[in-house]
């Protein structure tokens, strides 16, 4: 494994594991598409509480996916696609790598065929 797959393993862990839920990825979803909603218009487009909105939000938030910022009364969220452009480098590195060796087992094995010894 190279240097850039050990990074900061953590960072990765935390945006997948906020993305392995469905109401995560649609709340991600709403909020690209709307620019910045508050959890109640949120809850408005989901069949969840607030209160589960408001949960999923704060996983979304600590893996560094949305932010909140307050205007007045409210709280409102928009996403940070830092740590997700992060987690797609990292995925399309590790996928290259995967690319390279399935092409050097084939090359082995075309070459082992041509060549029974």
């Amino acid at each position: 494994m190279t240097d850039e797959h050990r990074g900061d393993g953590s960072a990765a862990d935390s945006v997948l594991a906020a993305l392995a839920d469905p109401t995560r990825r649609q709340l991600l979803d709403l909020l690209a598409a709307q620019g910045q909603a508050t959890a109640t218009t949120l809850a408005e487009r989901l069949p969840v509480s607030r209160q589960a909105v408001v949960k999923h939000l704060a996983v979304l938030d600590a893996a560094g996916l949305v932010s909140g910022s307050r205007v007045g009364r409210e709280v409102r969220y928009a996403v940070r696609p830092a740590a997700l452009d992060a987690t797609a480098r990292w995925m399309a590195s590790l996928a290259a790598d995967w690319d390279r060796r399935l092409a050097n087992i084939k090359r082995a094995a075309e070459a082992a065929e041509r060549d029974p010894g």
